[in-house]
């Protein structure tokens, strides 16, 4: 049994290298795109800047002019020169404190090298899924380091995946996103919940994959969840206060409901959304047990059912007497 679980060890570690090589490769392959404008997606229609242009910009007028954060375009008042437009922020503004320390940078060195660090966060991410899913079979695990290190859709001039290309030819944040979502659920299972809900929280910057990864949360915090929840919320609450600065709610509110700018499902978009289906599907007794409350599907997830309240025995008053 030993000797098969060390080959098996081997052939994870060997299988996650090719993984990441192949990123590597598709991630030199895209480095060109990054100096390519966008087509852009707001109302106009005109060229953009990168994806990574918003993070860019938004971090700078978060310390510079916080209640422009949310404003589309250049706004000609000192801010960095980035052409031919800068792409709008649409994100909790909690992600901008990470991005900060990429000011120092001027804007196509602070973009390539947020790919690098991204790029770098693979090897952690692999560890992770195989912490997380380790009672699992390995060819479990192996499917779904596929689906998180790669995503393979190999097509003509954008390398081993379509999804990859775009995450690093934009500057994307998706891998950032995910790795802090994966963060969550392994520092929730080493039953560490105060950690896991400060992931989440920074995790929840895009909140549409911090939905769905709600159940896998609850799953692997399940036995300190009233913690967990509280850490999580707290976060998230003091980590955006900066909402409460004068004109940022109100831009914020406008620019989901009221703009031009939408946010469909992006190729790179995939990658955290297909990581966390991945998840669910590898999990699905556990998370079937986790909210099964009355135990109507033990015996399909192998869960103990819970044990009926027992009544107190009533007392004859005639026998005391």
């Amino acid at each position: 049994m030993m000797m098969k679980t060390s080959r098996a060890n081997k052939a994870l570690i060997v299988g996650v290298a090719v993984l990441i090589a192949l990123n590597v490769i598709t991630f030199i392959i895209a480095y060109p795109q990054t100096y390519t404008p966008s087509g852009g997606i707001n109302a106009l229609g005109a060229p953009l800047a990168k994806d990574f242009s918003a993070y860019y910009m938004g971090a700078w007028r978060l310390w510079h002019d916080p209640a422009h954060i949310y404003s589309f375009g250049a706004l000609k008042d000192g801010e960095p020169i980035i052409r031919p437009y800068p792409e709008e922020y649409k994100y909790l503004p909690n992600f901008l404190l990470v991005v900060t320390p990429f000011l120092s940078l001027n804007y196509h060195t602070a973009l390539t090298t947020f790919d690098l660090v991204q790029l770098l966060l693979l090897p952690v991410m692999a560890f992770m899924i195989y912490k997380i899913l380790e009672d699992k079979h390995p060819a479990i695990i192996m499917g779904v380091m596929i689906v998180a290190l790669l995503l393979p859709f190999p097509y003509p001039n954008w390398g081993f995946s379509i999804s990859y290309y775009w995450q690093w030819g934009e500057g994307q944040a998706k891998v950032f996103g995910i790795f802090l979502l994966l963060l969550s659920f392994y520092l929730g299972k080493l039953g560490k919940p105060i950690e896991s809900g400060i992931a989440l929280a920074f995790g929840f910057f895009d909140p549409r994959f911090g939905l769905v990864a709600l159940p896998l949360y609850i799953m692997y915090n399940r036995k300190k969840l009233k913690l967990a929840t509280e850490s999580a919320v707290g976060s998230l609450v003091v980590s955006n206060l900066m909402l409460l600065y004068p004109g940022m709610a109100s831009n914020f509110s406008n620019m989901i409901f009221g703009s031009a700018v939408t946010t469909p499902l992006y190729y790179y978009a995939l990658i955290p959304l297909s990581t966390l289906l991945a998840l669910m599907i590898a999990n699905f007794k556990e998370l079937i047990a986790t909210f099964d409350y009355k135990g109507i599907y033990a015996d399909f997830t192998g869960a103990a059912k819970p044990q009926p309240k027992s009544k107190a025995p009533l007392i004859n008053e005639s026998s005391t007497t």
